[in-house]
This record gives C-alpha cells, structure tokens and sequence, in this order.
C-alpha cells in the first residue's frame, strides 16, 4: 500500500509538472521571491530545475511502482520526501505562499493540507526504505536499465514538447471553451473575503501607518500600502482580468469582454524577454484582423521602454494594453502567445511556434475550423495518446520480461527435477 501510494503520488505530480514547466518555474520563482533570492538565478537555471525535478518525480514514481532499483529508490524517494515535508512545515507556518503548487493547477491544496499529505507520504517512505526487498519486481535486474532510459527520455521529451507548443492538459480558468465574463461573476449571496488595508505615510521624515477610517490629509506623503486578508470568502475563479489602453489609460475590459465578434489578444508578460522569431507571422495575422475588422491587441506586463523596443525590434503597428502580469502568465504560457475570444469566450489558444498562417488564414474566421470551438473534447484521445506513447511500450516491456523469466524459472525447475532423477538412479544403482 506504501509502494501504490508513493509511486501513483509521485507519477502524477510529475506528470503535472512536465506538461507545465513553465508554471513550474513560475512557482520556482514564488519560492525565490519569498526568500529574498528572486534575481540571483537566471531564468534558464530555473526552468531547467523545473524539468529536472518533473523528470525526477516521474521517474521515481514508475520506478517504484515497478520495483527497479529498489534499494536506491527507496533512498531518494525518502531523502526527497524528508526535504519536501521540512519545506512544506516552513510554508505552513510562515506562510509564504499560497500553495506549494505540488500538482499544479490540476489540484490546489492549502499549505495545511499540503503538510498533512506529505506527513503522510514520509511515513510511507520510511516504510518502504527498510523493507525494500520485499517489493515484487515487475522488471528483471538484467532488463531494468530499457525502463529507466525509455521513462528518463520519454518524461523529458513531453516537458520540451510543452515548452515548444502549450500544456497538453489546461486547468487553469482560461482553458479553451471558458467564458471569461462568468469566470469573474460572483454569485449572489455569496461572502466576500474581507481585507483590512494599511497605509504607510510619511511627513517630516516621520513614518505612520494609517487605515481608511483615519486617512490623513494631502500633506502626508504616500510611501506603502500593505493589504491582509482578515476573513475568507467567495473568490471567483478570475478575479483579476483587467486591460488598459496603453495609450489613453482607459481600462477596455468590458469593451472588449462585450464585443459579440472576435477579438485576437497578443500575450506577451514581457516584452524585453519575448520570442521574437516569428514576429512576421503575427504581423501577418494583424493585418488579416484589419482587413476583417476584428480587434488586435496586445497585452503586456512591459512598461513603455519596453513596449518601444519590441515596436523597433519588430516594426509592430497593433495598439499594446497593459494588464496583471501574473494574469496573463496564466492565460497562456507563451512569451508571446496568442488567444481568440468570441463574446468573453476562448475560442483558440497558440504558442509562437504555431501561430496560424497566412495560408489559413483565406476567409472570414466563421468559416474556417479556427473560428469555432472544437466539435469533440480532445482529453480522450490526449489520454490515448499517453496510453500509446507510454503506457503500452512499457506494459509490453513487462510483459516480456515477465514471461522470459517465467520460461527461466520452468527451464529450472525442469533441470532441476531431472538432475534430481538421475541422482537418484545412480544412488540405486
């Protein structure tokens, strides 16, 4: 039961992990920033923990299912377990983030949750590593290595996959079919977190902390603003959707939420860091937007050096809004990547490597596939797809392995009861 539990845990967080790199870095990032470490690791460096750590949760999660390498496996899986659970005691009480992020956005735990789940698996570590012998192994010693190098690869291969095109599974509130507009809603009767908000002014050279009730007068000067939660409530699933014309300060929100037509959005959380390779193709679907009269805009976190920049970089011409930079982290994760609404509704997402092209692009968008939301859910045959690429070479592997060693066993048994004959007949004779 200890084994079953810590090898399906494991498999599932760092499936989760694989297919999002990126909101594993994101979380990475959350963890530096918590400990005053945000800018001493390149972005590179964490992205490449990111997968790292998927592939190795991955890996010891179907290495323990099927019993390979028990002794070293066991090992890990309690030295990772016992610095996970001492992490997850600091979140817990110094509350440093939200949640650990463990299984993505598929599953959200509190971090009281989180700790009491890996309490849990310690224990079952510890259980493991003093009788690892007694795990039943599904792959001979002599064959292990083709399942450690098939599931190292394979595991790697889907985070680079993912970081090339988008999240094979989205759980996040923007996933394609999601209304935006009913993500924000609140329903009626439903409590509201309550916040208690403190202002730290300064006159004189003197700081004071204030709150609404006492706000001071225009001689204090504004220096902080400092926001705690006092009570939990309904928080809709997007909460933090907001645009605003970086031109005129407007904010277009319900402008372009209400637009009963398209509206193409260029994603982009930075600027200064953003791809820039394909720039022509999105060029090309901006002038396709003007000649069909959709919306183009493109949203940034960038500030305007930043936006310039990418306007003489790339000699860009569509409008550029501002908006959240963890909101559109979570939109999409692409540095830039592109969306299509239809009345508040995603209809599309693309990375830049697959940006629609110019060839597709030949009539107005509600008469080509793009235009529409998928006729089928695609989660079937994505699962089937794992079932192919993963699941099934690896079955067949056990399986062959179990079969030649269970023909060994009966060639021994036949050897063995013939030498037991022939033993016997030379002590009569």
């Amino acid at each position: 039961m200890c084994r079953a539990l810590l090898a399906l845990t494991f498999i599932f967080s760092g499936y989760i992990k694989a297919i999002d790199p990126l909101g594993t870095q994101y979380k990475i990032n959350d963890y530096l920033a918590a400990l005053s470490m945000a800018d001493t690791l390149p972005g590179w460096i964490t992205l490449t923990v990111a997968v790292l750590l998927a592939a190795l949760e991955f890996s010891m999660g179907v290495f323990m299912l099927c019993a390979i390498r028990r002794r070293l496996t066991t090992r890990v899986t309690l030295i990772f377990m016992t610095i996970m659970t001492l992490i997850t005691v600091w979140i817990a009480v110094a509350n440093p983030v939200k949640d650990c992020g463990c299984f993505g956005d598929a599953v959200v735990l509190t971090n009281g949750q989180t700790l009491a789940k890996n309490i849990v698996l310690l224990a079952c570590s510890v259980m493991v590593c003093c009788y690892p012998r007694r795990m039943f192994r599904f792959v001979s010693e002599s064959n292990q290595w083709i399942a450690v190098n098939f599931t190292v690869l394979y595991i790697i291969a889907t985070s680079l996959y993912s970081l090339y095109t988008l999240p094979q599974f989205d759980f996040r509130p923007y996933h394609i079919g999601a209304n935006i507009r009913q993500g924000m809603t609140v329903p009626p009767g439903a409590k509201l977190p309550q916040y208690d908000t403190t202002f730290i002014m300064e006159k004189n050279g003197v700081r004071r902390e204030f709150t609404l009730a006492n706000y001071p007068d225009s001689t204090w000067t504004f220096v902080d603003r400092r926001t705690v939660q006092t009570s939990e409530g309904y928080v809709p699933p997007i909460h933090d959707f907001a645009i605003q014309d970086n031109r005129t300060g407007d904010d277009i929100t319900q402008q372009v939420l209400s637009d009963p037509g398209y509206t193409f959005l260029l994603i982009a959380p930075h600027l200064e860091t953003a791809d820039d390779s394909n720039f022509g193709d999105i060029d090309q679907l901006y002038e396709y937007s003007q000649s069909q009269h959709i919306p183009f805009y493109c949203l940034t976190a960038s500030g305007d050096e930043g936006i310039q920049r990418w306007r003489d970089i790339t000699g860009a011409e569509y409008p550029f809004c501002t908006s959240d930079e963890t909101t559109l982290k979570t939109i999409i994760r692409s540095n830039p990547g592109l969306v299509l609404l239809k009345d508040g509704t995603v209809i599309g997402k693309w990375s830049h490597n697959q940006l629609p092209q110019a060839s597709e692009l030949t009539a107005p968008l509600d008469r080509l596939e793009i235009g529409h939301l998928p006729s089928a859910n695609c989660t079937p045959r994505k699962i089937l797809g794992i079932l192919l690429w993963f699941v099934l070479p690896l079955g067949l592997l056990i399986l062959a392995d179990r079969t030649w060693a269970w023909s060994r066993w009966l060639r021994n048994k036949e050897k063995e009861q013939k030498s037991k004959y022939f033993n016997f007949k030379n002590k009569k004779q």
